[in-house]
C-alpha cells in the first residue's frame, strides 16, 4: 500500500493557519535576502548580455576589415597584372609590321591604364572603409573592456553578498520545503496566488488595531472573532489576504 503524503493528511484548520503563517515568516526572510541582492542579478544579466553583443558586432566589423583587406590586396594583384601587360604591349608596339597592330596595342594599353585607375579608386574607397571600421571597432573595444570591468565589479559584489547569505538562504529552503510539505495543494496554490499579487510579498497578515494587516481596511468585530475561533481560513475581503490572529503571530515569532 502506497504510503500517503503529508500534505495529503488531513490536518486541522488551525494547524493550517500556523503552517501558512510559518511559510509566510520563512518567505519573507527569503524576500530579505532577495532584497539585499537588490537590482544586482538583473544587472550582471543584462551586462553579460551587453558583453555578448558587442562581441558578436566587433566580430562582425573584424571579418568586414579582413574581407576588405583582401579586396585591396586583390586590386593591388590585379594593378601588378595590368602593368605587366602595358610592359609587354609596349614591347610588341616594336615590333608592329602595320598601324593597325599598333593601333590595337595602344587600345590595350589604353584600357589596361584605365583598369589601374579604376583598381586605384577601389583601392581608395576600401582604404577609407577599413579606417572607418577600424575606428569603429577600436570604440567598441574600449566599451567592451569598461563593460567587462564592469561585470567583474558587479559580480565580484553578487558573489559577496550570496556568500553571505548562501548558508541562511539554504536552511530558509530546507525550512520552507518542510512546511509547504504539510499545506494541502489547494491551500498552497492559493497562497502563492495571493503572494504573486501582493506589492509586499505578504499573503498572510495579523489583525492589527481591528483592521487587516495587508490593506489596513477595518475588519467587522464577529469577523474578528471568527478569525480567533480558527475554525475556518478567512480571508481579508478587501485584499483577499488570509487572516490569523495575534497568538498564532506571537507563537510564530517565537
Amino acid at each position: 500500500m502506497e504510503k500517503a503524503k503529508t500534505s495529503d493528511v488531513e490536518i486541522s484548520v488551525e494547524e493550517r493557519l500556523r503552517a501558512l503563517y510559518s511559510l509566510q515568516l520563512v518567505d519573507s526572510e527569503i524576500d530579505k535576502i532577495r532584497t539585499l541582492r537588490g537590482e544586482l542579478p538583473l544587472e550582471v544579466q543584462d551586462l553579460e548580455d551587453e558583453i555578448a553583443g558587442l562581441e558578436t558586432r566587433l566580430s562582425n566589423f573584424r571579418e568586414e576589415v579582413a574581407n576588405l583587406d583582401k579586396a585591396i590586396q586583390t586590386k593591388k594583384n590585379e594593378i601588378v597584372d595590368s602593368e605587366n601587360l602595358i610592359k609587354k604591349y609596349n614591347e610588341q608596339q616594336k615590333n608592329v609590321r602595320n598601324n593597325r597592330e599598333f593601333d590595337s596595342l595602344s587600345k590595350e594599353i589604353e584600357y589596361q591604364t584605365l583598369e589601374i585607375e579604376l583598381y586605384n579608386k577601389k583601392i581608395k574607397e576600401y582604404s577609407i572603409l577599413v579606417e572607418d571600421k577600424n575606428v569603429v571597432i577600436a570604440e567598441s573595444e574600449k566599451v567592451l573592456y569598461e563593460r567587462k570591468q564592469d561585470l567583474d565589479s558587479k559580480k565580484s559584489e553578487l558573489d559577496d553578498i550570496i556568500l553571505d547569505t548562501q548558508k541562511e538562504e539554504e536552511n530558509l529552503f530546507k525550512k520552507h520545503e518542510a512546511v509547504q510539505a504539510i499545506i494541502e495543494d489547494r491551500l498552497l496554490t492559493a497562497y502563492k496566488r495571493i503572494r504573486s499579487n501582493a506589492r509586499n510579498g505578504l499573503a498572510v497578515v495579523s489583525v492589527q488595531r481591528d483592521a487587516c494587516g495587508g490593506c489596513f481596511n477595518q475588519i467587522p468585530p464577529q469577523r474578528q472573532l471568527d478569525i480567533r475561533s480558527r475554525r475556518k481560513i478567512i480571508v481579508c475581503e478587501y485584499c483577499g489576504r488570509i487572516l490569523v490572529d495575534d497568538e498564532i503571530i506571537k507563537e510564530g515569532e517565537q
